[in-house]
């Protein structure tokens, strides 16, 4: 009796503690992996209630979401030049995201939520040509090819 009574305690209180988010870190540099001015990694696999923190590593960015990229019902973002920002991920859907000042050099970034459930709606927004060319790679990696 009493061993049963200790078991369903253990189980009782494992249901009552929390279920902690990750924090998936994401580098803003200037030179990375996959060339200049980059986010590093450009590509983010998350879970709903998950954050994302881009880390100003390097002097002169930020980290934006894009209009027309980010799941129904998601907040927009915009961090200032040369400081962090932590991002929770509300909905579940795609988030694109950019730097700003070097949009036009592709410095964009992909996060998928869950499901990407939004990602033919993400695929419409018109980009800068390096930033389209990177996207193309980031959807091909979301859709698992």
């Amino acid at each position: 009796m009493k061993i049963t009574t200790a078991v369903s305690s253990v189980l009782l209180l494992s249901l009552a503690l929390p279920v902690y988010a990750a924090d998936h870190q994401v580098r803003m540099l200037n030179k990375g992996a996959k060339g200049a001015m980059v986010f590093e990694p450009d590509f983010v696999r998350a879970e709903v209630g998950d954050t994302v923190t881009f880390v100003p590593t390097d002097k002169g960015h930020d980290a934006e979401s894009i209009k027309g990229m980010i799941p129904d019902g998601a907040e927009p973002f915009k961090g200032k030049i040369n400081q962090q920002i932590t991002v929770t991920m509300e909905k579940e859907g795609a988030y694109g995201v950019k730097c700003t000042p070097h949009y036009g050099m592709g410095m964009v970034a992909l996060i998928v939520a869950g499901a990407p459930t939004n990602l033919q709606e993400a695929k419409t927004p018109k980009h800068p040509a390096k930033a389209k060319k990177v996207f193309e790679q980031l959807f091909a990696q979301a859709e698992g090819h």
